[in-house]
Formats: structure tokens, C-alpha cells, sequence
């Protein structure tokens, strides 16, 4: 099997931290449908401000690493097809077009530099 045929058969796609900021694995489990499984402590993931994660990714703390087996078995038929269909949700996000379309990453990038720079405003 290709990298390809194993994101899109794996139920979960483990999503570690790296030594950049940003995996893109993380981009390739939605794109692939695969609930992508953030090992990282301290993580702010993309859109954080608008993207509720927690309704389609799983985040283990680094320490539970040992555990991963066991976390990722006691996740629910039922919540493992609302985490997927989440995914489903929110690809349209981190799909990027040649012209912009309504709700891609153009626009959630837009967003989140208005977003975060909107918070650093200081009156003066």
C-alpha cells in the first residue's frame, strides 16, 4: 500500500509533533478523511478561534504515549463517526483554490490574521 492508501483506510492517522510549527500531516488526515490524532503538548492548531477541534480531532498529551493504544481503543463506534463526519465538516477549510472560494483557506487565513491581530489592538 501508498501512503495515500493508508491515510485513506486508517480510521485514526497519528498527527505528532514535529520541529516546525505546523505538520502537514494533520492537513493530509482531513484531506484523506482519517481523524487525525495531535500528539503535542501545548498545541494551538490552525483556526483554533473558529474550529472547534474537539469535534474532529483527538489530542493526547505526550505523556500518554504509552497509552495511545488504549485511548484510541475506548473511543465509541458513535464517537468515532461524529469525529469523522466532523472531518468531513471542516475540509473545506484547508482546501486552498486559484480563485478564492467562499469559506476556503484563503479566507480562514484572512480570518485568523484579522482574528489575532483584532486581540493585539491597543488603545492608545
Amino acid at each position: 500500500m501508498t501512503y495515500i492508501e493508508h491515510m485513506k483506510s486508517s480510521k485514526f492517522c497519528v498527527c505528532p509533533r514535529g520541529y516546525e510549527v505546523n505538520s502537514p500531516r494533520i492537513v493530509e488526515a482531513l484531506f484523506y478523511e482519517c481523524v487525525p490524532v495531535i500528539i503535542s503538548d501545548g498545541y494551538v492548531p490552525p483556526f483554533f478561534e473558529v474550529l472547534d477541534w474537539e469535534a474532529f480531532a483527538v489530542f493526547v498529551p505526550e505523556r500518554d504515549i504509552p497509552r495511545l493504544k488504549e485511548i484510541l481503543t475506548a473511543i465509541s463506534e458513535e464517537k468515532y463517526r461524529a469525529l469523522q463526519a466532523g472531518v468531513r465538516r471542516v475540509q473545506q477549510h484547508f482546501l486552498w483554490h486559484s480563485v478564492p472560494v467562499k469559506y476556503d483557506l484563503f479566507h480562514m487565513t484572512l480570518h485568523s490574521i484579522w482574528y489575532n491581530r483584532v486581540l493585539n489592538v491597543r488603545p492608545r
